[in-house]
C-alpha cells in the first residue's frame, strides 16, 4: 500500500492518535508545523513518519556538523554524509521539505573544542551532551522558531510528560534505550518547545515502523561512536587539536614515587588498569597487587594511580547544575535523589545538596569506584530527570564543605 495518495504528508495509520492534537498544542495537526530534527538514522525516521502520518505539518532538518571530507569525518556516523543523503531519501519518501544547515562552525566551537579542551585538563568528557545543550537545542531551536514551527520533535528515548507545574523529563518506557542521562542539561524553556514521540515505544517497534512506512533506514545499524572521531581513536582528534595533550610525563603512585611514564594524559581515564605498561605493586598481592589510574594531573602532567581501594568514593562534587525539580535548585540542606555516574549504570541511591554557583555535592549511600571529572551526574526520583551537572576534582570544587 503506497504511503502517499497527492502531494504532501498522507497517513495511512490515521486511528493511531484519536486527540485533536497529539503534540499538546490547540490546533488541529495540519495546522501545527513540526521541525523533526533528522540525523538520517532509523529513529528520527520514525519519528518523522509518525508525525506526517497524524497529519502534521512537518519540515525536516539535518545538520551539516562536521567538514565530511576532514580526517574527523566518519562514514557511518550521526550527521555525516551519509547520513544526511539518507535523511534526504526519507524526506522524499515523506513528501515533505527538507533543510541542511552548516552549523560546522558553531559545531567545531561549541563541541569539538570542548572536548579536546577536557582531555588537556584530564578530564573524560561527554560531547554528546554538549551537543544537545548547544548545537541541537539551544541553536536548533532557534531555528526553528524563525521558521514558526510549534514545535521541535527529536528521536531520542525520553518521555515528556506534563506535569502540574509544567512539563517533566522521565526516563523511557524502554530502559535499553533510555537516553535521558545524555539530557539533561535540557532547560525548562526548550522543554515547553521540544516532544519526543518514540518515548514509549520500544526499538523493536521502531524499527517495525520503519519497514511498516517503508523507509529507507529501517535496517540501517545504530550509531555506536561519537560522530566526529573516526574509528573510535578520540586521541588521535585531541592531539591533532592540542598537541600538548600527547606530551609524555610520569607514571607516579599515591606518594609520588615515580613507577614509569606514561604516553600523553589523553590515553587515560579514571579507573583504567591494562594498557599502564607498569605491572603491579611490588610486593602486594591479589587485589593489592594490581594498580589503577586513581587522578590525572593536567598541571604537572601526572598520572597517579593505586590500588582499586583509592578509587572508592562517596562524595561527588558537581558543578554546573541544571535543575528540573521543584524550586529554584536543590536544597543546601539536601535532598534524596537516585544518580547515574555513568550512562550505562542503574541509577545508584544518594543525597544532594546544593550549593552556590550552580554548585552541589552527591553523597553516595555506598562507596563508587572509577568516578571520572568531566562524566556526567544525573539526577532522578524514580523516573523523572531532575537535571544533573558536571563531576569536577574534590580539590577543585568551589563548593562548600
Amino acid at each position: 500500500m503506497p504511503l502517499y495518495a497527492g502531494g504532501g504528508c498522507a497517513p495511512i495509520l490515521r486511528a493511531m492518535t484519536k486527540q485533536l492534537n497529539s503534540l499538546g498544542i490547540a490546533k488541529l495537526p495540519k495546522d501545527t508545523r513540526v521541525v523533526v530534527a533528522m540525523s538520517g538514522g532509523v529513529d528520527s525516521s520514525v519519528t518523522a513518519a509518525l508525525l506526517c502520518d497524524q497529519g502534521y505539518d512537518v519540515v525536516g532538518i539535518s545538520l551539516q556538523l562536521y567538514d565530511h571530507g576532514a580526517a574527523t569525518a566518519k562514514a557511518k556516523a550521526c550527521c555525516a554524509g551519509q547520513d544526511i543523503y539518507d535523511a534526504g531519501r526519507v524526506a522524499d519518501r515523506l513528501n515533505i521539505p527538507h533543510y541542511v544547515l552548516d552549523y560546522e562552525a558553531r559545531f567545531r566551537a561549541d563541541v569539538i573544542d570542548t572536548f579536546a579542551d577536557a582531555y588537556v585538563r584530564g578530564e573524560t568528557p561527554i560531547p554528546c551532551v554538549v551537543c544537545n545543550q548547544t548545537v541541537k537545542f539551544r541553536d536548533l531551536v532557534a531555528t526553528a522558531r524563525e521558521i514558526d514551527a510549534d514545535v521541535l520533535a527529536t528521536g531520542h528515548y525520553i518521555r515528556r510528560d506534563d506535569g502540574p507545574d509544567g512539563p517533566q523529563l522521565h526516563r523511557a518506557a524502554d530502559p535499553t534505550r533510555d537516553q535521558s542521562y545524555f539530557l539533561f542539561a535540557t532547560t525548562r524553556e526548550q522543554m515547553d518547545f521540544l516532544r519526543f514521540p518514540l518515548g514509549d515505544l520500544p526499538k523493536d517497534t521502531v524499527r517495525a515502523l520503519a519497514r511498516r512506512y517503508q523507509l529507507a533506514t529501517a535496517d540501517k545499524p545504530d550509531s555506536q561512536d561519537i560522530c566526529f572521531v573516526p574509528d573510535g581513536n578520540y586521541a588521535s582528534i585531541v592531539e591533532r587539536l592540542r598537541p600538548e595533550a600527547g606530551e609524555p610525563g610520569d607514571i607516579v603512585d599515591l606518594d609520588g614515587a615515580v613507577l614509569g611514564r606514561h604516553k600523553g594524559i589523553i590515553h587515560y581515564t579514571i579507573g583504567q588498569r591494562r594498557g599502564l605498561g607498569i605491572g603491579g605493586r611490588s610486593g602486594a598481592s591479589g587485589d593489592a597487587a594490581v594498580l589503577y589510574v586513581v587522578r590525572i594531573e593536567a598541571s604537572a602532567n601526572r598520572v597517579v594511580v593505586g590500588p582499586r581501594s583509592a578509587l572508592a568514593v562517596t562524595r561527588v562534587p558537581v558543578s554546573g547544575i541544571n535543575w528540573l525539580g521543584e524550586g529554584v535548585g536543590p536544597p543546601p540542606h539536601g535532598i534524596e535523589i537516585s544518580v547515574k555516574l555513568r550512562s550505562t549504570q542503574e541509577p545508584l541511591p544518594a543525597r544532594l545538596y546544593g550549593r552556590s554557583n550552580n554548585g552541589g555535592v552527591v553523597e553516595l549511600a555506598e562507596p563508587e569506584f572509577g568516578v571520572a571529572p568531566g562524566q556526567a551526574a544525573v539526577f532522578y526520583d524514580d523516573t523523572r530527570l531532575l537535571g544533573g551537572g558536571w563531576i569536577v576534582r574534590e580539590d577543585l570544587a568551589e563548593v562548600a564543605a
